[in-house]
């Protein structure tokens, strides 16, 4: 799983957490273990205003891009975040 983050100037939170292909978003669970090599799945598709941009599995991994909500005091890992690779099952360690 590859997980692109795309800051954005909010004072929400995001909670993620991780189960093979199955994410869990601020409590809300979203299974993407049916998408096929090759897919990819319209952001539209996906009920979550944190799912910004298309879900799509290449060579194996499930890539999908997260909206994460920066505050005024964000660091610099947070405003500029690297992609999330290969994440362990569990929370997702997010910059703050």
């Amino acid at each position: 799983m590859i997980i692109k983050l795309s800051p954005q100037r909010r004072d929400d939170q995001l909670v993620v957490s991780k189960r093979n292909d199955v994410l869990t978003i601020n409590g809300e669970r979203f299974d993407f273990r049916e998408l096929p090599e090759g897919a990819v799945l319209p952001a539209s598709a996906v009920a979550c205003e944190f799912v910004v941009g298309d879900v799509m599995r290449l060579n194996g991994d499930l890539i999908i891009t997260l909206l994460l909500p920066c505050g005024p005091e964000a660091s610099n890992s947070a405003c500029f975040p690297a992609d999330i690779v290969a994440p362990p099952n569990g929370n997702v360690s997010l910059p703050l």
